[in-house]
């Protein structure tokens, strides 16, 4: 298979000082249950909600509004997209290959997708 470029945001991952109100914000309002937890579920270091949000526990985060810790994108075919993205001279990551900097500083998680996934995300117009 010829590598398509078909890649969608999984998730965007930011860096909340109260992670249970964002919890109980992203469920009482916007309907976005939490799917996966890190740490204790009363007090957890990170949540992953269906609906693409992550939200990191950082209670200490001193910074500008916007607390983006990366986007995490899923894709087709993730060694030709690594291969791809590192002939642009981005900088990897502590966390593996899979993570990398853009020279802006925006951070990247690529992650492989399973199967069609990432054909069939993309092949829904939320807005029709």
């Amino acid at each position: 298979m010829t590598y398509q470029k078909k890649s969608y945001v999984e998730h965007t991952a930011v860096r909340v000082k109260d992670i249970q109100w964002h919890i109980r914000f992203f469920r009482e309002v916007l309907g976005m249950t939490i799917r996966s937890v890190d740490g204790a579920e009363e007090a957890p270091n990170q949540v992953w909600t269906v609906g693409g949000m992550q939200l990191i526990s950082d209670p200490s985060f001193e910074g500008p509004e916007g607390r983006m810790a990366h986007l995490g994108i899923m894709t087709e075919d993730i060694e030709a997209a690594l291969e791809e993205a590192y002939s642009w001279g981005v900088t990897q990551m502590p966390q593996g290959r899979n993570w990398f900097e853009l020279p802006d500083g925006l951070c990247i998680e690529l992650m492989q997708a399973r199967g069609e996934a990432v054909t069939e995300a993309l092949a829904i117009n939320p807005r029709d």
